[in-house]
């Protein structure tokens, strides 16, 4: 989809992507020519509950893992810590987070070394195997 706008007083000058809103939740998708996928919004750590990830996987808080409502188990994606500019790669293996506003749940190790705990507003990519 192209959507342009001619009022420059809008601050709409050109978006080229897909908006998705799921769990009431608006993300942005930037489709480019090689397949890439961004999106941006807040990251939380992982509150662990149970042993078992959605994938089947044990949970493991001192890996680098996450959480993501869409994304195939077994995707690579590069977090980027949008306050800092820390980027590390984790593995999406489970389901969420199932908050408004989050675009992904990261293990405590993980959040670490980004440099947070809590709640960070991150970048995410799709990472190179």
């Amino acid at each position: 989809m192209n959507y342009t706008d001619n009022h420059a007083n809008d601050g709409i000058v050109r978006i080229i992507g897909v908006v998705t809103i799921i769990c009431g939740a608006a993300m942005f998708f930037i489709a480019g020519s090689s397949g890439a996928m961004a999106e941006s919004g807040i990251a939380s750590v992982y509150a662990y509950s149970g042993t078992k990830t959605a994938s089947g996987e044990r949970a493991n808080p001192g890996g680098f893992t996450a959480a993501h409502r869409t994304l195939a188990f077994g995707t690579h994606v590069r977090v980027t810590n949008r306050r800092n500019g820390r980027s590390i790669t984790v593995r999406v293996n489970d389901r969420g987070p199932f908050v408004r506003g989050r675009v992904i749940d990261i293990t405590p190790a993980a959040a670490s070394a980004l440099g947070f705990s809590g709640l960070a507003p991150v970048k995410l990519e799709l990472a190179q195997n």
